[in-house]
């Protein structure tokens, strides 16, 4: 991990991260153990989910694998249950569950339009609503507190056959702004990080021929963002002195211009 990350950052604190079967949301999981944080670790593919956990244990880690489909409120309800009874109530939540399917609008992709609102939107809606209780109660008690959300640059580039997923982190990135405006006041900070081009599984969702071609074209063309680069990047947000709040931040490769 990086140097400008404080060794035990992170102790005593509990974490729940979506999407934390792959890419930005593994690397997170494991960086947020490493730190002292007891993490939860939600996404729909349990077994993806149990190897995590096991390589976080092995390094004397504490975190624990809960199964959820967090487009289903009732399953992420239930998630933040058992996360409190097993591990304490979260006071760090990392909404992170997302899917990218890149199209012209003419092609009326409609399954698509509707799996990324279900999951950028809604999961992360499904997402606040089980866990700030929890972060609201930590506030209370003077301890830090923090909502972190995965927007993307997408959010505020104009890219072609990009509208629906732009949409969606457009909506992300602004309401992680609008809920500063309420939870700043009770000490819960509000975050939200917008990378560029990373090197994880979310573009293998792409089957646009022409979209595939622009990220293949970046990967192989410069020196793209590596998820452990994200996930070092909130892990920084998070350990920060909790009268500081880092709201928005754009992580891009260096190389990259779009």
């Amino acid at each position: 991990m990086s140097g400008i990350i404080i060794p035990g950052a992170l102790d005593g604190r509990v974490a729940v991260i979506t999407g934390a079967s792959s890419g930005i949301g593994e690397a997170t999981a494991e960086t947020f153990a490493a730190l002292g944080a007891k993490v939860a670790l939600l996404a729909r593919r349990g077994d993806r989910l149990d190897a995590v956990v096991a390589r976080i244990k092995e390094k004397g880690g504490t975190a624990i694998a809960v199964p959820t489909d967090v487009t289903d409120r009732a399953q992420v309800l239930a998630a933040a249950e058992r996360v409190r009874d097993e591990l304490g109530g979260a006071d760090l939540g990392f909404a992170n569950a997302g899917v990218q399917l890149i199209a012209s609008i003419s092609d009326l992709k409609v399954e698509d339009w509707d799996a990324q609102i279900d999951l950028n939107i809604k999961g992360v809606m499904n997402t606040i609503q089980a866990f700030l209780p929890d972060l609201e109660t930590a506030a209370a008690a003077g301890r830090t507190a923090d909502l972190v959300t995965t927007s993307s640059i997408a959010a505020t580039r104009i890219l072609e056959k990009f509208q629906v997923y732009s949409g969606t982190k457009a909506y992300v990135s602004h309401i992680t702004r609008l809920l500063r405006t309420e939870l700043g006041r009770k000490n819960i900070r509000v975050s939200t990080v917008e990378p560029g081009m990373v090197d994880t599984e979310l573009p293998d969702h792409v089957t646009d021929p022409d979209a595939s071609s622009l990220m293949a074209d970046l990967i192989e063309q410069i020196d793209v963002l590596q998820s452990q680069d994200v996930a070092e990047t909130v892990a920084f947000v998070a350990g920060l002195p909790k009268h500081v709040n880092l709201t928005e931040i754009t992580i891009l490769p260096t190389q990259q211009i779009i």
